[in-house]
């Protein structure tokens, strides 16, 4: 794995590390030298993946993580101070989708997609802002907190109104939360990802559906689980001391 910014030192506490590109976070941090927390609901795969990183020498710590419950976030944090200090960098990556058309959407499914996908970015990066605002991040200009969006924040199709609205909604509170702890030394950016095969999609691209919505694209292909690497790492890493409020699209120009 090619690691072009190390983040040798630092906590990164990564939400939603149970499947997906969140698992695929917390591997690439820890070969970059972090202590990785691992947060999510699914336990029992985040400690797999734990325990496969601590057997290969990195520093990692699963933790039970429901980012819709405050209460659980706080102890999440608890958790990881009380192993490695204070999280210097959060990925607030938690998230779930609610397909299907809007007239065919019951409100307990809409309010699970905003209560993720909205909700819980809110309280992991706020609860994260908190700590460092309290350790002296002002001062040390080490806090880094990166929002997972999506490209269909800016885009409208046949399905799924709410989980596109709620990418929206990150995307601007990105930039409130920037505003906000501009003057704390803490970096809020919000990456935009295209479309990339994981557990969320689930089989959706091998359908009939999903492979037109492919030959759609101009160059006709899913991005590769590896596409955000070098920006999630600079993001997280001291060399982005002055990025911040940044809502940054890679999407292959699937939304062009």
């Amino acid at each position: 794995m090619d690691i072009p910014h190390s983040l040798a030192g630092l906590t990164v506490l990564v939400a939603g590390a149970s499947s997906g590109i969140g698992a695929h976070f917390a591997e690439l941090f820890a070969a970059a030298g972090a202590n990785v927390v691992l947060g999510a609901r699914r336990t029992d795969r985040t400690e797999t993946l734990a325990g496969e990183l601590r057997n290969a020498d990195h520093r990692a710590l699963a933790v039970p993580m429901d980012v819709t419950d405050e209460s659980s976030v706080i102890a999440a944090y608890d958790a990881a101070e009380a192993e490695f200090g204070t999280v210097d960098a959060i990925v607030a990556n938690a998230g779930t989708a609610g397909g299907g058309r809007s007239t065919d959407t019951d409100a307990d499914r809409v309010r699970s997609v905003i209560d993720t996908n909205l909700l819980g970015v809110y309280l992991t990066a706020r609860e994260g802002a908190k700590r460092l605002i309290a350790d002296g991040s002002r001062e040390k200009e080490n806090g880094r907190i990166v929002l997972i969006g999506s490209i269909t924040a800016e885009m409208t199709g046949q399905g799924d109104a709410a989980y596109a609205a709620t990418k929206a909604g990150v995307a601007h509170l990105g930039k409130q939360f920037a505003r906000e702890w501009v003057r704390q030394g803490i970096n809020v950016n919000t990456i935009q990802p295209g479309y990339i095969q994981t557990e969320l999609s689930g089989d959706w691209f091998d359908t009939e559906g999903g492979e037109a919505q492919i030959a759609g694209w101009h160059r006709r292909r899913l991005m590769d689980i590896d596409a955000l690497d070098d920006l999630i790492l600079y993001l997280c890493s001291s060399r982005s001391r002055y990025v911040t409020g940044a809502t940054i699209t890679i999407d292959d120009g699937q939304a062009l």
